[in-house]
């Protein structure tokens, strides 16, 4: 009985093997013939996206089959990257199993423009294309067509602010993008930025959207004027607190320095008249970052404002220490006595003060 049972399992495993190998004989070998074509978009497409669209979609991306050979599953991958990339880190925006199209949702193609490093709400070239593959093998890929992609962001957008300055300004080291000074736009879809920036002795400096180098903007041809990826370093001419505008759509930007004071009823005593007509000038600390004055003050009312004129000032309009550009509504100093005043312009947007009596 054993023997017979021996005999079964040796003439079983003879069989399975013998099928291993007919298997594996009559197998077809699959290789690469033709690469996929892409047949839409064509070349040049623009896609100014928006997140009120972004469900939307943005592109329904067509291709002719990639050829193997034979009746075979066929992986296809539409894959974006920035222009002249040549696809070193490339991001998918859709994938389908032997199908010859894709949906595209505008806010896919927004993340994937993203995440490249664009410049949100500002026109950049990218390239994309159609990779297949069968299994993961047999990889191969379609001719890279060009488009256009505007990005959105839901954020403020900021610029930063790296330049030779940095390290003597208290910014951290020297061109240096991750603790660079930075502006801020008023809100999502805007390109008009400002804030307030200390340069402790002439220097350059140039805007990126990002805490890094992969896109900047440099000056024009001209001062005041912008260019994308390009131009040269922005200069500074004196050493100053700058009031630091930029716009990504007009491609303009200004520097204005200024000196800070306080001024209204309740320093009268000291500038004389009703107390309007001169100010206290303030003192900046770079390491704080912050003005301040140590002053006595009588019961009453003051302002700040910059460069001793009406230009540019800050009021408090909701009585809740953050101050608002250009507002008539003065700031309460409730009883006379000797007063530390501090404004804090260094977080763009959200400028702060603090009246404290000692």
């Amino acid at each position: 009985m054993k023997n017979i049972t021996k005999s079964l399992i040796a003439l079983l495993a003879l069989v399975a093997i013998s099928c291993s190998v007919e298997d594996v004989q009559d197998r077809p070998v699959i290789t690469g013939i033709d690469s996929p074509v892409l047949t839409a978009p064509s070349s040049g497409s623009a896609y100014t996206l928006t997140p009120d669209a972004a469900d939307n979609q943005a592109e329904r991306f067509t291709w002719k089959s990639a050829n193997y050979g034979g009746d075979v599953e066929v992986n296809y991958t539409v894959q974006m990257d920035v222009k002249g990339n040549n696809f070193k880190t490339p991001q998918e925006l859709g994938s389908t199993k032997s199908e010859n199209q894709t949906s595209v949702s505008v806010s896919k193609m927004n993340g994937a423009a993203l995440a490249l490093g664009a410049v949100p709400f500002t026109a950049t070239d990218y390239e994309v294309r159609v990779k297949s593959d069968t299994n993961g093998s047999n990889v191969m890929y379609s001719s890279a067509v060009g488009i256009t992609v505007s990005a959105y962001t839901t954020e403020s957008p900021k610029l930063w602010l790296p330049g030779g300055y940095q390290n003597a300004s208290g910014y951290g080291g020297d061109w240096t993008p991750t603790t660079a000074p930075q502006v801020i736009a008023e809100g999502y879809g805007k390109t008009a930025f400002e804030g307030y920036v200390y340069f402790a002795a002439p220097g350059e400096f140039l805007f990126t959207p990002a805490a890094n180098w992969d896109h900047k903007f440099g000056m024009g041809a001209d001062a005041g004027t912008l260019t994308v990826d390009g131009g040269a370093n922005i200069p500074v001419a004196s050493a100053g607190y700058y009031w630091v505008k930029a716009d990504t759509k007009t491609l303009k930007y200004s520097l204005t320095s200024t000196k800070w004071g306080v001024i209204g009823s309740a320093t009268a005593a000291i500038t004389g008249g009703d107390g309007w007509g001169a100010d206290i000038d303030m003192t900046y600390d770079s390491t704080a970052k912050k003005w301040s004055l140590k002053v006595a003050l009588a019961a009453g009312e003051i302002k700040f404002r910059a460069n001793d004129g009406w230009d540019i000032n800050y009021g408090d309009a909701g009585a809740d220490n953050v101050l608002e550009f250009n507002d008539p509504t003065n700031i309460k100093v409730p009883s006379a006595g000797n007063y530390t005043i501090s404004l804090d312009l260094s977080t763009p947007r959200h400028y702060t003060y603090t009246l404290t009596k000692n």
